[in-house]
């Protein structure tokens, strides 16, 4: 499972470029989505585009066992970090 982040040139932001919106696929064929992205979102009008790995794998900072979360999971609120155990 991958996940699309699609972002737009836009120079009225300080990043020169804004986040359009995310888009999950249920697919193992990276280089089709990759083509089916380029060919949704063209470069030559100033889109661009990120694939990450939806989940991945990471260890438990209390525990020490293997959980798998979101890519883009806040790190406090992730089991892995030392902020999401401390009050």
């Amino acid at each position: 499972m991958y996940t699309v982040e699609i972002y737009k040139r836009d120079l009225r932001y300080k990043a020169g470029e804004f986040l359009i919106g995310k888009q999950d696929h249920d697919t193992q064929n990276l280089d089709i989505l990759t083509r089916a992205m380029n060919a949704a979102w063209p470069v030559f009008l100033g889109y661009r585009f990120e694939i990450h790995e939806t989940f991945v794998t990471r260890v438990n900072a209390m525990t020490g066992e293997k959980f798998r979360e979101r890519y883009d999971a806040p790190y406090y609120c992730s089991p892995s970090s030392e902020t999401y155990w401390s009050n």
